[in-house]
């Protein structure tokens, strides 16, 4: 099954996900009068600076790294979200350029890094981290992992995080990866990694102290709910996310995805089909469980509402410039059959397209706790030498226009007790599934996934 697009002015090319949004695939152009007096002042700031210098390492700002700065400062001014005064966002680039020459002035500069290369870079990167929690600047490192993530696999600890109000909280870990072994959950603050404090440190930093080669390990200090405090170990891999599981569990089908990655909606129909010929066609319903399912490509998400909904409005986005409106085809995979959709505060950004909109259009029963609530889409653009950023451009909203910010209410609430080894969420949700299509069942296996 497919759907279709209705939509305003093209604003973005959909590919991937960086932190739980949408990757875009845009050409940046050449900067505009505004931002050529951005990088202007921001020239004359750093030349300040240096003149206070007393080591004399001060040199001249390179042409090209502040052509960078004026396209970075462009595309804001263009495709971000919101509106933003020049001014504002030149002071939001001269309060990263302050702290950078304050770090390299007590020795925390990158090595290899050019002085004046690194201010600008610092610079850039504080004006977009500025807007939002989700917007960075990536350099080339950073670019090539975001690109692998979009891929479906990348070294590091297998959990999707976020900063919010200074803390680095996790929105889940991913199923089958180091994070989930090591005991790692869902809304778990990490306060420390190998001893160095996080909440000082950038997102994109907190990043790189996270990541690492594959077989070495970083100690974390985890703060879970208000009093507890643990120390756990975690050894780093590659991470190859796998997107859909499946089984049958008696007559019900069951359906993990993971993440939403770029064959998410195939692999969906895929892991029907297989469901149904395993059933002899005896399938009564399906339970979808979109725990700790950090999101994905944008695009993905609406192929997965679509293999459910018989035509109809799946979501639409607010720009600057208008929106998009996603709409399914007619069709339902299933026939009408029963869906259960399992949500909880992992639940996160392309999860929580899918469960809005299968609530809204009456679709399915969300069961489980309250999502997570990340309603921004991210777009990223390329930029010279390798290097790109992330751009919150759009909002996101349901069909009956409820915005995501604040997370999807279960229609079902249903706590899973961490203290015994039952899942208590699937096996209520196996229940209903079979009390919608009205008849009795058999369960096998349930709480633990088929590898």
């Amino acid at each position: 099954m497919a759907f279709v697009r209705r939509r305003a002015p093209l604003i973005v090319c959909l590919l991937g996900v960086a932190i739980g949004g949408a990757v875009g695939c845009v050409g940046v152009g050449g900067p505009d009068a505004s931002s050529r007096a951005a990088a202007n002042e921001l020239a004359g700031q750093i030349e300040a600076l240096e003149s206070s210098v007393a080591s004399g390492e001060g040199g001249a700002v390179s042409r090209g790294d502040l052509r960078l700065f004026a396209r970075v400062f462009d595309r804001v001014k263009a495709d971000y979200v919101h509106e933003v005064e020049d001014e504002q966002l030149i002071d939001y680039a001269v309060q990263g350029l302050r702290d950078a020459a304050v770090r390299w002035e007590e020795g925390e500069a990158s090595p290899g890094v050019p002085r004046e290369r690194g201010l600008v870079y610092a610079a850039t990167h504080s004006m977009l981290t500025k807007l939002d929690p989700y917007s960075d600047f990536l350099e080339r490192e950073q670019y090539k992992s975001l690109r692998e993530e979009i891929r479906g696999r990348f070294g590091g600890l297998g959990i999707e995080i976020t900063k919010r109000d200074g803390l680095l909280r996790v929105v889940s870990p991913i199923e089958g990866t180091p994070a989930e072994a090591a005991g790692i959950l869902s809304g778990d603050v990490i306060a420390y990694a190998d001893g160095v404090e996080i909440e000082p440190l950038s997102l994109r930093d907190a990043v790189k102290l996270l990541r690492g080669e594959p077989g070495t390990d970083v100690r974390l200090t985890i703060l879970r709910g208000e009093t507890e405090t643990l120390d756990i170990t975690v050894t780093r891999e590659i991470i190859a996310v796998v997107s859909v599981r499946s089984r049958l569990e008696g007559d019900v089908g069951y359906v993990r995805i993971n993440t939403f990655s770029q064959t998410t909606g195939d692999d969906l129909l895929s892991a029907i089909a297989d469901l149904k010929a395993e059933s002899g066609g005896n399938m009564k319903g399906l339970v979808l469980d979109l725990r700790n399912n950090p999101g994905g490509v944008l695009e993905q998400s609406v192929s997965v509402s679509d293999a459910f909904l018989d035509e109809g409005l799946v979501l639409f986005t607010k720009t600057r410039s208008g929106g998009q409106q996603f709409f399914s085809r007619k069709g339902d995979a299933l026939n009408g059959a029963p869906v259960i959709v399992l949500i909880n505060g992992g639940s996160a950004s392309a999860s929580e397209i899918v469960a809005g909109a299968m609530q809204d259009r009456g679709r399915a029963t969300l069961l489980g706790e309250k999502s997570f609530g990340k309603g921004s889409v991210q777009t990223i653009f390329p930029l010279d030498s390798g290097r790109g950023m992330k751009l919150t451009t759009a909002l996101y909203y349901t069909p009956s226009g409820r915005s995501v910010e604040g997370g999807i209410g279960p229609d079902v609430v249903v706590a899973d007790d961490p203290d015994t080894e039952e899942d208590e969420q699937l096996q209520e949700a196996l229940k209903m599934a079979v009390d919608l299509a009205g008849g009795p069942s058999i369960f096998w296996n349930s709480g633990s996934v088929r590898q």
